[in-house]
């Protein structure tokens, strides 16, 4: 699930080219701005995005995974249908490591912990997300502080699950949440964007089986 814009936050995506980090034959990796829509939403005022623009000029390229509309980073996409589907079964198993940089409200005090708060959608408040211990889905993140920056804290989040808005609900529960979040965090006006950046992942390729260690550099 990506977050489509609601009726008080019109779609703006921000232009310019998209930086490409890796291209082979079977892998397409850039950095999504944020902003961007990884998909395209409900309407044609929704329809420009991420893998709309990737398609300018390669016609052939394939979902992987989305980003958050306001989340920046890297993201894989396929140029194959096998290296489509095998990535695909990278994720589901958990074979790919996502590491993530966060600004978070607050000073947080510990050095580092995971968070283990089940997740599930919030129906009457789509597309919230919210701790459910009956219904929701195991979700995991492990967390390490990195800096303290005027009454604030850089993060590093590694992700254990892909559930959506994982991150951000699991910060807001551990009283920090990430700075100029739309939806959870008190102020997300006094920010520029959402400060939540997709900065590295590491995983096996699909099709030649080479480790890839791939880096988006964290723009804030």
């Amino acid at each position: 699930m990506t977050d489509a814009p609601g009726p008080s936050t019109p779609y703006d995506p921000p232009d310019g080219p998209i930086p490409v980090i890796h291209e082979d034959a079977h892998l397409l990796v850039v950095d999504k701005p944020a902003g961007l829509l990884s998909v395209p939403g409900r309407g044609d005022h929704l329809a420009d995005c991420l893998l709309s623009r990737l398609a300018g000029t390669h016609p052939e390229v394939l979902l992987c995974h989305r980003l958050d509309r306001d989340t920046s980073g890297i993201m894989v996409f396929a140029l194959t249908k096998l290296a489509q589907r095998k990535m695909g079964r990278l994720f589901e198993t958990k074979r790919v490591k996502k590491r993530y940089i966060a600004r978070v409200a607050g000073a947080v005090a510990e050095a580092k912990g995971t968070i283990d708060l089940p997740l599930i959608v919030d129906w009457p408040n789509r597309p919230l997300q919210h701790v459910n211990h009956e219904t929701g889905k195991p979700s995991v993140t492990d967390w390490e502080r990195v800096a303290m920056e005027d009454g604030t804290t850089r993060m590093k989040l590694m992700p254990r699950t892909g559930r959506s808005h994982q991150l951000r609900v699991h910060m807001r529960e551990l009283g920090h949440p990430i700075l100029g979040d739309p939806f959870y965090s008190d102020d997300p006006e006094a920010w520029p964007r959402m400060m939540l950046h997709a900065e590295g992942l590491k995983f096996e390729h699909p099709v030649e089986g080479i480790m890839m260690r791939l880096e988006a550099p964290c723009p804030f």
